[in-house]
């Protein structure tokens, strides 16, 4: 068998442990991943603590989280087009059911879920990119804005937001984006245009800024109603848990749901791409061996980690 990680009781990150599972062996269509590297993401502790039981009870356990892996591929099934091969170094979005998610050292995936993994990245570096980039993609293409258009961006120090940065500005958006005190650094680092502080009054301040309001908005920090007020009149607003808002002003809301992407192979190998040319930055805060997950989850669930934290597997 192998290692993975996953509950089967539900409960806080303590709940988390080794769990051995049968062997999975690549189909047509799909390549294999040795995986030494999976991303803890705050959709990962839905798996554990029990918010997504009822939708779970469908599938046997023990739950695996994780949507972010990355390793070297060792098995690629036949018919496979994208010319990934065994024995690259590379990343994969993970759609989690079961034991299938990413906390697990071999992981079968679609063909259209993996790609190389940009030169020069460690396994960990890698591993952050996938889920969070495909929903930055995302929600850049939900908003459809053209260059020299303002995009306002919250939650823009978070994994999220500064993919959606980084990406605006590849794209040759003006970016406004929000950040503490603390954050004000990195966000400009990431490319920010004008940083606000963030928090209650984003709106007014991005008001400031741009008087008739912002072209479209990428609400990271999930405030919903408090930020429409930014945006204007026929505008777009993106959210990320699933918020729409009430018409008005000719605003287009859309909702970022990843997994529509998750066989999108060019636009992952498009964000490999763009970190090898230096226009995303990829952040790890720590690195957890899989017999320490439970620490990964607790560190996410204290807030404010700047960057992911990472999963390993020997």
């Amino acid at each position: 068998g192998m290692r993975a990680v996953g509950v089967t009781t539900y409960g806080g990150p303590e709940a988390l442990e080794l769990v051995d599972l049968p062997e999975v062996h690549a189909g047509p269509g799909e390549v294999r991943l040795r995986v030494y590297a999976a991303t803890v993401n705050p959709t990962d502790t839905y798996v554990r603590n029990g918010d997504r039981a009822k939708v779970q009870s469908a599938d046997p356990g023990p739950y695996v989280p994780g949507m972010d892996a990355a390793g070297i591929v060792d098995e690629v099934g036949e018919g496979v087009t994208t010319g990934i091969a065994v024995g690259d170094r590379a990343m994969a979005i993970v759609v989690p059911k079961g034991t299938h998610g990413a906390y697990r050292e071999s992981l079968v995936l679609p063909a259209g879920s993996v790609t190389r993994s940009p030169e020069g990245t460690s396994h960990a570096e890698a591993s952050t990119l996938p889920m969070n980039g495909l929903t930055a993609r995302l929600s850049l293409d939900l908003l459809g804005l053209q260059p020299g258009q303002t995009i306002a961006v919250t939650g823009a120090a978070g994994c999220y937001g500064g993919y959606v940065v980084q990406l605006a500005k590849a794209d040759g958006l003006t970016v406004i984006a929000d950040a503490s005190e603390a954050d004000t650094e990195l966000v400009t680092s990431l490319g920010a245009d004008i940083v606000v502080p963030r928090g209650a009054g984003f709106a007014a301040e991005v008001r400031k800024h741009f008087p008739n309001g912002v072209d479209g908005l990428a609400d990271g920090s999930v405030q919903n109603d408090e930020v429409i007020d930014a945006i204007a009149d026929g505008g777009a607003f993106t959210s990320v848990r699933g918020y729409q808002g009430e018409p008005q002003r000719d605003i287009t809301f859309s909702v970022t749901w990843v997994i529509s992407y998750a066989t999108e192979h060019a636009k992952l190998d498009q964000l490999r791409a763009q970190t090898e040319a230096g226009e995303v930055g990829l952040r790890v805060a720590q690195t957890y061996p899989a017999a320490q997950a439970s620490g990964a989850h607790a560190r996410l669930e204290a807030g404010g980690t700047r960057g992911r934290c990472v999963i390993e597997f020997d």
